[in-house]
């Protein structure tokens, strides 16, 4: 589980009903019509603009947003050097066993690709092409929550609308009138919570785990091309190391330089 996601809300639900509560009665927050027209809107609202199907698909790609990081370059990095040594020891071909026990598809067609000695413009092209088509599911389901981010204000607009015309309505009984209004406010409020206490912060989190998938299967993209072209070992871990941020790549540096002291050491 990626904690920071968990934390996050978490965190953020308890201080804001904690407010509430310390403020008074908690339950003066609580509207079931407020919660009717917020939640159906905005759920109707997305249903109409993609899918239902597309909807429940969404719930199973944001457990992405909670699942922990597999975000790790320098092992791929690790992955794709070994490959290039073993290949130029022992030629492409020795690559189809280590292609068959991959987990990762993405790589493993690439691999593939290079064993079947496609040419290597056309090996770029079919791998760019599988990336953007990830790209572009990933994005759709990003636009879902953006998509739910403006619709649940716009709902709460609504509701304000709804609780101020039924206040209007009942001028002549006093009683009724606070009624009206903490449906017109209530509402508001929870449409302003969901956008921009979940839809938007998921919408962030989703978008960084797209990215940070580009960026490694684009370094694997690289490390496939310069595997198949041959080139040693030591520059093709070079070239890659370009795909690491200042902090990735000395903490890389650190533990080489820790992997030949042990070496060393083990010699002495």
């Amino acid at each position: 589980m990626d904690l920071s996601t968990i934390f996050g809300l978490a965190v953020g639900l308890a201080l804001i009903v904690g407010s509430i509560v310390m403020g008074g009665s908690g339950l003066i927050f609580l509207s079931l019509d407020s919660a009717m027209i917020v939640l159906g809107g905005t759920l109707a609202g997305t249903v109409v603009n993609y899918s239902l199907s597309r909807l429940f698909e969404l719930l199973k790609y944001t457990q992405r947003a909670f699942a922990k990081s597999t975000y790790n370059p320098t092992d791929v990095i690790e992955i794709m050097v070994g490959f290039a040594e073993k290949a130029r020891r022992e030629g492409l071909l020795a690559l189809e066993d280590e292609a068959a026990e991959l987990e990762n598809e993405f790589l493993k067609k690439g691999i593939q690709l290079v064993v079947d000695g496609t040419d290597p413009e056309l090996v770029k092209n079919i791998m760019v092409t599988r990336l953007s088509f990830l790209e572009s599911n990933d994005k759709k389901y990003q636009d879902m929550y953006k998509t739910m981010a403006t619709l649940a204000p716009a709902f709460g607009m609504i509701g304000t609308l709804i609780g101020l015309i039924k206040m209007l309505t009942t001028l002549d009984n006093p009683d009724s009138i606070a009624g009206g209004m903490a449906t017109a406010l209530i509402t508001t409020l929870y449409g302003s919570f969901l956008a921009n206490y979940l839809f938007i912060p998921l919408t962030g989190k989703l978008q960084l785990r797209s990215s940070e998938e580009t960026v490694l299967k684009e370094l694997m993209i690289e490390g496939l091309l310069s595997i198949q072209a041959g080139e040693n070992p030591r520059i093709v871990e070079e070239k890659l190391r370009a795909f690491l941020d200042p902090a990735q790549e000395k903490t890389a540096k650190q533990e080489e330089e820790e992997d030949i002291d042990m070496a060393v050491a083990r010699n002495v």
